[in-house]
């Protein structure tokens, strides 16, 4: 044998025995070997092999599991960006398109990322799977194609590339009429830490979805459950890390003057105001960011120093939202007295 003698193909036994190749393109098959006509002659009726999606081969007869579909899915999705997508290890020994242009979305992502109130894998007829707005394909078989003008980074779950909660719940709701479904699935967002209210309402915002009656329903229930959870923290790092306590929401009025604004809570020793910031992005946003301005311009012309904290900062940074409130206490000594105002309870 010289070294111009083509190597043998890998027998198609072995691609058929092999874990990790269960799902392969027609372009892999035939890096392996394999030309067109022997995979369709594999994939005869009754054959070893069936064809999954246009260009994605299932390696053997029998019905694909949860895991071979999701990544027929992927490869289907990927496969017209280029010959010979490149794949990367999955969970459990499959292969997943390693292109950062396509990710699972809707029912089937908010499953992987692990909520319970979504139906399992072996139940969804289709996976959903988002691509880019330009790419010309077509849903087809259990592959259901999302456009989007612009791709969020993909999460890595089990060895998947999915959509981040947020935009994977967007991307469910779009296709759910129930309304009692639809809040419990923005419930169960929040409450399992999966995403922040506004960051849902900001994609339900992207996708024009908060015209629908019983999406805004559901939002309603999402900002006060949100806001719950937040005023929860919020007690929490006062008594956690030894704040003064504060007088808890309350409204401002000066003396026998204007209404000046309510705030979550206030130090009237140190003229320190703080307000959780549990604006959701909508259509009339720069208004209320207006409204917002304007409150804070109008306290702080006074003397009141107004501290904003995000749910998401309580979330992630308790300790550092302590510190700023602590520092904004300590520094009420270095400045002028502030107009004195009525705290009245809210």
């Amino acid at each position: 044998m010289t070294h111009n003698t083509p190597l043998s193909p890998r027998p198609l036994h072995d691609l058929s025995g092999r874990r990790r190749l269960r799902v392969m393109t027609v372009t892999q098959l035939r890096s392996h070997g394999v030309t067109t006509s022997e995979a369709n002659e594999q994939c005869r009726p009754g054959g070893p092999w069936q064809q999954l999606l246009p260009g994605v081969v299932l390696l053997h007869p029998g019905p694909p599991t949860s895991e071979e579909r999701l990544h027929a899915v992927l490869m289907y999705a990927a496969r017209e960006r280029g010959a010979g997508v490149p794949a990367q290890p999955g969970a459990s020994g499959g292969h997943a398109p390693a292109c950062a242009e396509v990710m699972i979305t809707g029912l089937a992502a908010l499953t992987l990322h692990g909520f319970s109130s979504t139906p399992p894998l072996p139940s969804l007829d289709a996976f959903d799977v988002l691509v880019p707005r330009m790419r010309r394909i077509r849903s087809t078989g259990c592959a259901r194609i999302v456009r989007t003008p612009a791709l969020p980074v993909p999460e890595q779950v089990a060895g998947v590339p999915v959509a981040p909660a947020a935009r994977a719940l967007a991307d469910a709701v779009a296709e759910l009429s129930d309304a009692d479904i639809v809040r419990r699935l923005m419930t169960e967002a929040v409450r399992g830490g999966h995403c922040e209210p506004a960051a849902v309402v900001r994609e339900l915002n992207q996708a024009r979805l908060l015209s629908r009656p019983h999406v805004v329903d559901a939002v309603e229930s999402l900002l006060a459950e949100g806001r719950a959870r937040a005023e929860d923290r919020l007690y929490r790092m006062v008594r956690e890390y030894g704040l003064p306590e504060p007088v808890w929401n309350v409204d401002l009025r000066l003396p026998g003057g204007p209404y000046l604004g309510g705030l979550d809570a206030y130090w009237p020793d140190q003229a320190v105001a703080l307000e959780l910031d549990t604006r959701a992005p909508r259509q009339d946003d720069d208004a209320l960011c207006s409204e917002y301005a304007r409150k804070r311009e109008h306290l702080e012309r006074l003397g009141i120093t107004v501290v904003h904290i995000t749910p998401r900062k309580l979330r992630d940074s308790l300790e550092q939202q302590a510190a700023v409130v602590r520092t904004a206490l300590m520094a009420s000594a270095d400045r002028d007295p502030a107009a004195h105002v009525l705290v009245l309870p809210r």
